[in-house]
């Protein structure tokens, strides 16, 4: 009798297998590999998918048989299973919870919808392929419109070695002002021209709105689907299906869609891979960049990050050779680039004594008034959102604490009175525990306080903002200033006369292996959006310009500062040079889960360091908790991974109560 490989969706690391069972004769046809099962496991019914099938188990004890095969639909496929097999074994996590963000919950009613004959036969296209390709024309990829990948030294090549179906490995570097979706796009119909099929990934709605709206532009309706959690589940699982049975070949969308299914992949792209919304925050917090580049390395595909600025993964990525930079000309950035000015050092500071204490400096305020003058939008970037995120005594400046909780205090409105951050308490009555004063005074400005601000300083002059509660997807090229957070940025129609990039401190300061590039980053991601400086398009930015991320701005060159970000890196021994692991948890646990791990030599431990205590339920003590840092070579992070995930097996397996976290190459490390 057939015997059937399953992997149960349960998250408990000892039970990490496959387990056999026996398919029974009414179910042989149905129960074939990627469908969903429905087995009895420790006395209970739980959900499976169908790995593979076998003549025989070598299980030398008594079989279950499957109790039924949920859906006939195979929607595991093979080349899904091996990348989240891998991204499993990477990131020291299940292969269930993989699965489980590879593959959307069921929505019977849409399976039930007929298949659609496939638009391309991807598995049976030659190299030689005569598809059309409308962004290529009939001369080749040399035909691309100038303002186009003809921009960049490297670019018509890439889009030939797409066409051709070459494994390209590029890390791109775009020119500010770039309209990064038609470039997407366009590598996307080079890929399809080809044959092969590509998958895509952005960060937020608003990117993939974007994308969404080239990629049919380029290929035309119904090649393609986009996936994201907002569509919801119906209609998310019926784009999930299309890809599924082949009936399109791209697959757009944010992080999940890095394990789309796709059977003859091409090419793997994504945009802003240092935005920290591709990173995963369910277990085992698998970041899209990686898992794209597994699915490259499988399938032979060609790879493209792109971006305004560079990470430091994607410069090893180049220092190791596995990538090569697509990148413009210094003439050509120089054209496309508006002036940066930053406020700071000496020289501006000699001109203007008060631009140290403004907020909003004399350069910076001649700078907007200049672009509004001009009949351009204005673009302000501060990075807190709210009114008064923060205050402090008004006497003393000791920061203002909740009397309830100890959580920081803030003013929501200008007539409002100050409120928890964490309990949401009003207090009316503060008194400072040390001075005694009633006073409060702004510690940190967010997004609506400045517009505030703004509106009396530019007056007649509509104020917008764009942040958490309203993200604006674009504005008119008329004369508005937009306040807005870092991500929030809205494109205006023929580029912003100005960028102010205030409260820099806010972003430098935060203690985090990765502030100063996560802050160029924002500022290059703001800056890109203003007109070149032929145009008049200037960005002011509130910082010395000293520091390394000023000076990376001021010459927008990401890759210098990327180069000397991962020096520092490697110096420290800090991703990705290195592997390093987070095991946080009770003190116990973690001592009792590394006391179980066999990790492989030359590993080093760092810590334990206490971390902050949740915010406890009413009446409820904090759990204090501790975090281990363990560190390895790049050649031996996959048997660190093996023994971190080996010893959370042994935990689980005795029913161990205290859970611990393991996250291997965590964004926060600090």
């Amino acid at each position: 009798m057939p015997v059937a490989q399953v992997c149960v969706d349960l998250p408990l690391p000892h039970l990490d297998r496959p387990f056999d069972y026996l398919v029974p004769a009414a179910d042989a046809d149905a129960a074939q590999p990627g469908v969903r099962v429905r087995v009895r496991f420790a006395g209970q019914l739980v959900d499976g998918w169908l790995l593979s099938r076998a003549a025989e188990s070598s299980h030398t004890g008594r079989l279950a048989f499957l109790d039924r095969v949920v859906s006939a639909e195979p929607v595991l496929r093979p080349e899904v299973l091996a990348a989240a097999r891998a991204v499993a074994a990477r990131y020291a996590g299940n292969l269930a919870d993989v699965l489980r963000l590879a593959v959307p919950p069921r929505h019977a009613r849409t399976e039930s919808t007929p298949k659609s004959a496939p638009i391309m036969d991807l598995g049976t296209s030659s190299a030689g392929s005569e598809a059309p390709n409308p962004m290529i024309g009939a001369e080749g990829a040399e035909g691309a419109e100038e303002g186009g990948w003809r921009a960049y030294s490297a670019g018509p090549a890439l889009l030939r070695a797409l066409a051709e179906q070459r494994p390209a490995r590029a890390v791109w570097t775009a020119l500010p002002g770039e309209a990064w979706p038609a470039r997407v796009a366009e590598a996307i119909a080079a890929t399809v021209a080809g044959g092969r099929g590509a998958v895509a990934v952005v960060a937020d709605a608003r990117d993939l709105a974007r994308l969404d709206a080239e990629v049919t532009a380029a290929l035309g309706p119904d090649q393609h689907v986009a996936l994201a959690a907002a569509i919801g589940p119906a209609e998310r699982y019926r784009r999930f299906l299309r890809a599924a049975r082949g009936e399109v070949p791209v697959v757009i969308g944010n992080r999940a869609a890095a394990l789309a299914p796709m059977a003859d992949l091409g090419l793997v792209a994504i945009w802003d891979d240092g935005d920290d919304l591709h990173a995963e925050p369910r277990a085992p917090y698998p970041h899209a960049r990686e898992m794209l580049l597994i699915r490259a390395q499988q399938a032979g595909a060609a790879a493209l990050l792109g971006g305004f600025t560079r990470t430091a993964e994607a410069q090893q990525l180049l220092m190791t050779g596995w990538a090569k930079p697509v990148a413009a000309e210094r003439v050509t950035l120089r054209r496309r680039a508006p002036v940066v000015t930053p406020i700071g050092d000496e020289p501006q500071l000699a001109r203007d004594p008060a631009a140290a204490a403004a907020r909003l400096p004399s350069e910076a305020w001649r700078a907007a008034r200049g672009a509004l003058a001009a009949g351009a939008p204005v673009l302000v970037q501060v990075p807190r959102r709210g009114y008064l995120p923060a205050v402090a005594c008004g006497d003393c400046r000791a920061p203002a604490r909740c009397p309830h909780c100890g959580g920081p205090l803030q003013l929501a409105g200008a007539g409002a009175a100050a409120s928890c951050r964490w309990c949401a308490r009003p207090v009316a009555d503060r008194q400072c525990p040390e001075c005694g004063s009633r006073r409060l005074r702004a510690a940190v400005t967010g997004a609506r306080r400045t517009a505030e601000e703004l509106g009396r300083a530019f007056p007649g002059h509509p104020v917008r903002t764009s942040g958490r509660g309203e993200v604006l997807a674009s504005v008119p090229g008329e004369p508005t200033v937009v306040v807005c957070t870092p991500g929030a940025e809205p494109v205006a129609d023929g580029g912003y006369g100005a960028v102010l990039l205030l409260d820099t401190w806010a972003l430098l300061t935060r203690a985090d292996l990765r502030a100063g590039e996560e802050t160029l980053r924002r500022w290059l991601a703001a800056a890109g959006l203003a007109r070149p400086a032929g145009d008049g398009g200037r960005v002011v930015v509130v910082a010395d310009g000293g520091l390394p991320a000023v000076q990376a701005l001021l010459r927008f060159d990401p890759g210098w500062y990327a180069e000397r970000e991962l020096a520092e890196r490697r110096s420290l021994g800090f991703p990705p040079t290195a592997r390093v692991a987070s095991v946080t948890g009770p003190a116990d646990a973690v001592v009792d889960l590394l006391a179980a791990a066999s990790l492989p030599d030359g590993t080093e431990l760092l810590g334990p360091v206490p971390i902050a205590a949740e915010r406890p339920d009413e009446g409820e003590p904090a759990q204090p908790r501790e975090r281990m840092l363990v560190r390895a070579s790049r050649a031996n992070g996959e048997a660190m991974a093996a023994a971190l995930h080996a010893a959370a097996g042994v935990r689980s397996a005795r029913k161990a109560l205290d859970p611990v976290r393991i996250q291997v190459d965590p964004l926060e490390l600090l």
